[in-house]
């Protein structure tokens, strides 16, 4: 990876007291932590909540990889991020967190009739039958709004002030998004390269034993991406944790043409995962956790704004 860099770099920053990231500029940020994995253990990056709601695009490198975000089988050596703020400005320092790993032991299982006895023991998705389960368990988009007064979602602003990773619940909502109300009549229209925040309009619940990931783009549903994070944590909407099942958050961009989008379209997929043991805390109960119970919910960045107000 250095040496791709030597040849690449337009130049060097230092962020440990702060640096801005522009919008629409790439950098490469070597992490602090590195990997040292062991036999038939893998691994894979993706973004955090935060970063994707904020469509901060961060893919995770290693050297001598030949895909983005997948570690290979006993990878000993360090880590870096590529991180593309696609329509914020943000400020991070040493020690920010944009992106997460997770550690994989053995192969990949997650055949489609593990997914629907899932379904029909712990109803993981709202209201979707088993026979509806066909690489992944749907997951349809809300662009009705009937639970929350016709709110359906925010549009970033393209001209917007720059963003502290590290600030919790500090902006102005409208500062930054415009709100969404539903369509009064068909579907809502998703303007190309705009960046969007929707809701998927069932709720989902990941057991103890399970985590699960979105499969994020899909060419069969249109030629738009769907969530950037794509990683829900044990516990996310389940009664264990607290929850009573937690909307997914849509992280939407249409690419090249206008797309319009119908309320209950199937926009994405989940795939769960056994885990190989249940964890002592689970997301949303001892654990401090941003989005347990969450709807419509931008990143924790944003001050709690009431939504009659936005009208």
């Amino acid at each position: 990876m250095q040496q791709k860099l030597d040849g690449l770099t337009m130049h060097t920053m230092d962020i440990r007291n702060g640096a801005v990231l522009e919008r629409g500029c790439v950098y490469i940020i070597p992490l602090l932590e590195g990997l040292a994995l062991k036999r038939r253990t893998s691994a894979m990056g993706n973004p955090k909540s935060s970063t994707g709601r904020l469509d901060i695009f961060t893919r995770l490198i290693t050297d001598y990889g030949t895909e983005f975000d997948r570690v290979r089988e006993q990878y000993n050596g360090p880590l870096y991020a590529e991180v593309s703020p696609r329509t914020f400005s943000v400020l991070v320092y040493k020690g920010s967190r944009l992106n997460q790993i997770r550690i994989r032991r053995g192969n990949r299982s997650n055949s489609d009739e593990a997914m629907k006895r899932l379904q029909q023991e712990f109803q993981v998705v709202e209201s979707i039958s088993e026979d509806e389960i066909r690489n992944g368990v749907p997951l349809s988009v809300d662009v009705r709004g009937a639970d929350s007064g016709g709110l359906i979602g925010y549009k970033a602003r393209n001209h917007a002030g720059l963003i502290d990773i590290d600030k919790v619940r500090h902006y102005d909502v409208l500062d930054f998004w415009e709100p969404v109300y539903a369509p009064r009549v068909g579907g809502l229209v998703l303007d190309p390269e705009e960046f969007y925040i929707l809701a998927s309009r069932e709720a989902v619940k990941i057991p103890p034993t399970h985590a699960a990931e979105m499969i994020a783009y899909d060419t069969l549903i249109g030629d738009f991406r769907v969530h950037y994070a794509g990683f829900f944590d044990p516990g996310f909407g389940h009664p264990d944790a607290g929850g009573e099942g937690a909307r997914a958050v849509l992280e939407v961009r249409s690419f090249e043409v206008p797309f319009v989008i119908e309320h209950g379209q199937v926009v994405g997929r989940l795939a769960y995962e056994q885990l190989t043991e249940k964890p002592h805390r689970l997301y949303g109960s001892k654990a401090k956790s941003s989005y347990q119970g969450q709807g419509i919910a931008l990143s924790k960045h944003f001050k709690p704004f009431s939504r009659s107000a936005m009208r």
